[in-house]
């Protein structure tokens, strides 16, 4: 007998779309489920004015096959340079709905990110008066801090000291993968919200490292401990109000990711609503799907969730999803969460 679960159509509130051939190849993987995207900014060069940003929705709006419905959310990279009212006017028209925080080096594309945190306190102060959210990629690039303990190590010396200087500012903590972050999120205020990803409700460390090195589940922030992973299933999985998706779907052809140095980051958008599906029927927890991927992220950013609506039905026999997708510049590998997948998705107007 196969189970189904109808839901609003689920938004990603953290995606990398890429641009060009990357573009046009992946955009169609999320459109097939997702209604709306926060779509990061952090394209070569990056997406740094209103007017930059204008230009990248329309190169995403172009890409869209014919027949699919999608919206895509735009942010702005946040650098040193950048101009408050720029920021503000983008925010008042309607199309930029964050900010993104990198801290320098940190990630893919980060290298015009922040260093010195003073010299944004004007675009925070800004950000705050407008409730425009700041979304961070939480970690430190101290050399010095052991690639774990970066994310709690952030919480503690940028974090919570740029919380306390710049009331009201609305923040969301991106792609949490500790429990430190977890405990963080919720001792603070309606304020503050975190996205968490699939891929780390899915792996650990031993993923990547046990047995030989898996280089298509290295992602930034990189897989802690079971304990945390287990304190992520457990936040996702609850219903609170301030957890949501953010896929942090993050497509790098094979090449590069086979390098002797490869690029970080997991592509889930092909297949992450049948993961979900699985991750929150083992924890008995799937009356409270639809809370995670379709009604807390809009609530966060004020805006209405969506009112068309996806079904996930289960059956007998596993699912086949491809295990790659072919890109003008190369193959991009699926993400493998290691286990069969049964839910599959249909839509409903």
């Amino acid at each position: 007998m196969s189970q189904s679960l109808t839901i609003r159509r689920p938004d990603d509130w953290h995606l990398h779309l890429r641009d060009g051939a990357m573009l046009r190849a992946v955009l169609p993987e999320t459109a097939r489920d997702f209604a709306r995207a926060i779509v990061m900014p952090n394209l070569v060069p990056p997406v740094v004015t209103g007017a930059q940003a204008s230009a990248y929705r329309d190169r995403i709006l172009a890409a869209l096959p014919d027949g699919m419905a999608f919206e895509p959310l735009m942010t702005l990279y946040l650098t040193e340079d950048t101009d408050p009212e720029d920021v503000a006017a983008a925010h008042a028209s309607g199309l930029v709905k964050a900010v993104k925080l990198y801290p320098a080096g940190a990630t893919t594309n980060s290298a015009s990110g922040v260093t010195n945190f003073d010299n944004v306190r004007g675009v925070l102060e800004r950000m705050a008066e407008i409730g425009l959210p700041m979304c961070v990629h939480g970690e430190v690039t101290d050399p010095e801090i052991d690639i774990f303990d970066r994310e709690a190590v952030f919480i503690d010396r940028v974090l919570d000291p740029i919380r306390r200087a710049t009331p009201g500012l609305r923040v969301v903590m991106e792609h949490i993968t500790t429990s430190n972050a977890v405990d963080y999120a919720r001792a603070q205020g309606d304020d503050l919200g975190a996205t968490i990803t699939t891929h780390h409700l899915v792996i650990n460390r031993n993923h990547i490292l046990a047995g030989g090195i898996r280089p298509h589940y290295y992602c930034l922030p990189v897989a802690k401990r079971e304990s945390h992973r287990l304190a992520l299933r457990a936040a996702a999985t609850s219903g609170e109000a301030r957890f949501f998706l953010g896929t942090d779907s993050a497509p790098h052809t094979d090449a590069n990711k086979l390098l002797p140095c490869g690029c970080a980051g997991c592509f889930t958008a092909t297949n992450t609503m049948s993961i979900l599906a699985h991750v929150f029927e083992e924890e008995s927890a799937l009356d409270r799907l639809e809370s995670f991927t379709s009604l807390n992220g809009p609530a966060f950013y004020r805006l209405d969730p969506n009112e068309e609506t996806i079904t996930l039905t289960r059956e007998d026999r596993p699912i086949a999803f491809p295990d790659h997708i072919d890109t003008g510049d190369g193959k991009v590998t699926v993400f493998d969460p290691g286990f069969p997948l049964s839910w599959k998705t249909s839509h409903r107007a």
